[in-house]
């Protein structure tokens, strides 16, 4: 994950088994660019250094630069190399490997990142290659920040409450067919005792949603500049365009400063946190505030399923994926596919719309072989051979896909087995009625993580160093 723990799976930074789409890709001649979030660097740095975090003392490497983007096949990247930040003045933010140190009194990092994703497509229209962007926003990561015009929409768009905003966004679901002719079951509704109608700070729980919307809106603004940008350089019919989201929303409500979160503004003003118990009398929005949607509305994010970001049930890995390619696709536009697809699927997929191969070894390192599967037989209409099983796991959180077949669990509780086919929703438990069933996926997935080095045991830290990723290269 974030910093090291001398396990293989838990390293802090991606490691030298394995390439980047951008390494293949350049290799075979593209221009690769990045803008945005990495979060594939070590989070090294605590509390005492909170000075750091608040921009108030700039360092010359947040991380070891080897492990940043332009380390690992991108051409050029600006943006973040940590994942939380302020969004009106990042932490971590580089050119490069050159830390970036001030930001216009205006700044946004949402509107920031469009602009730089732009000006790098204006470029590869000045030239004969083929290109690759990656483009990854922050937002709506916590903290809740947003442009008070882009919240002045939403103003009163969450005053109905969680209960009745989230059966709203159900029917609309169901009358639209998203989940196909047989609706996903709309889950019961967590804390499903709580009151709207008794719920105290009612204006702040609305500003909190409504800061969330205009985050996304303002997403939503930054992908019509850049898809006008490629039309406007006659680049749009022939690239392939690939918008998801990382997971399910968050339940999370950060209620300290610390690790990765800043306690003061660059000026020296202080930030209010509202975690568990703490007062909410400042709304959220801007600098001076760090918070988070809380659960009861992450429940409303992921509408109709149970649990969020962090959980493996389908509510925190079950995420939208929207293709674009006038020039590529073989289906009706705006059609919906109920083949299920894994975000490793994008590496197999970009490859193949390339012509490229992924590599057994590179720069001298074994390879671990790719896993993911070209998503290209979907985009042409046709019937794809999925994956035989998909597992997952996240600090103890784990599953198993096979087939509609799912077994999944909490982080220190018992495996549960659904039927998404009929229960995409996983309301009704199989466990106890198919105890074989647990017993053998169990066993698939404790092989897995013990390939994948999730729960191998602890590396001997006298061999553990972060400077193995490749050398800085950026042209």
């Amino acid at each position: 994950m974030t910093f090291e723990e001398n396990r293989p799976g838990y390293r802090g930074f991606l490691q030298t088994n394995c390439v980047t789409i951008a390494e293949v890709l350049r290799d075979r001649g593209y221009d690769t660019g990045m803008v945005g979030k990495w979060h594939l660097s070590q989070t090294n740095m605590g509390p005492r250094h909170m000075r750091n975090l608040n921009n108030q003392i700039i360092l010359k490497e947040f991380s070891d630069p080897a492990t940043y983007p332009v380390g690992r096949g991108f051409d050029s990247h600006y943006g973040i190399v940590w994942g939380v930040i302020n969004h009106f003045d990042p932490f971590t933010l580089v050119r490069g490997i050159t830390p970036v140190e001030s930001v216009p009194d205006d700044y946004y990092a949402t509107d920031a990142f469009t602009d730089e994703a732009v000006k790098q497509i204006e470029r590869y229209a000045t030239t004969d290659k083929p290109f690759f962007l990656y483009v990854a926003y922050t937002a709506p990561h916590w903290p809740l920040h947003a442009r008070e015009a882009d919240i002045a929409r939403y103003a009163d768009t969450y005053r109905d409450g969680w209960q009745a905003i989230r059966e709203a966004r159900y029917q609309r679901q169901v009358e639209m067919q998203l989940f196909g002719d047989q609706p996903a079951p709309l889950s019961p509704r967590h804390d499903g005792h709580a009151s709207w109608e008794d719920e105290p700070k009612q204006d702040w729980e609305m500003r909190a949603m409504a800061v969330h919307a205009a985050m996304i809106d303002r997403v939503d603004q930054g992908i019509g500049q850049i898809v006008a940008s490629l039309k406007k350089t006659n680049q749009l019919n022939n690239t392939l365009i690939f918008f998801l989201s990382d997971n399910g929303a968050s339940p999370e409500r950060p209620g300290v400063p610390g690790f990765d979160r800043y306690s003061e503004t660059r000026e020296g003003k202080h930030v209010t946190y509202f975690g568990a118990g703490k007062p909410r009398e400042i709304l959220p929005g801007g600098e001076l505030t760090c918070a988070g949607i809380g659960a009861r509305w992450a429940n409303v994010a992921n509408t109709p399923f149970r649990y969020w970001k962090g959980n493996q049930h389908e509510g925190g890995i079950r995420t939208p994926l929207i293709v674009h390619w006038p020039a590529g696709l073989s289906i009706d536009p705006g059609k919906i596919t109920e083949q299920d697809g894994h975000v490793m699927d994008i590496a197999a997929t970009c490859l193949d719309a390339a012509g490229a191969i992924y590599p057994q070894r590179y720069r001298n390192h074994e390879i671990t072989p790719l896993e993911g599967k070209s998503l290209m037989p979907i985009l042409e209409g046709r019937v794809r051979a999925g994956h035989p099983q998909l597992f997952f796991e996240h600090y103890g959180h784990k599953a198993v896909r096979e087939g509609p077949l799912k077994l999944v669990a909490d982080e220190k509780g018992p495996w549960q087995l659904y039927d998404l086919r009929r229960d995409k929703s996983e309301l009704n438990d199989l466990a106890r009625e198919q105890p074989a069933t647990v017993k053998r996926l169990a066993s698939d997935w404790e092989r897995w993580a013990l390939r994948t080095g999730a729960i191998e045991p602890l590396l001997d830290p006298s061999k553990v160093s972060l400077g193995t990723g490749p050398q800085h290269d950026a042209k």
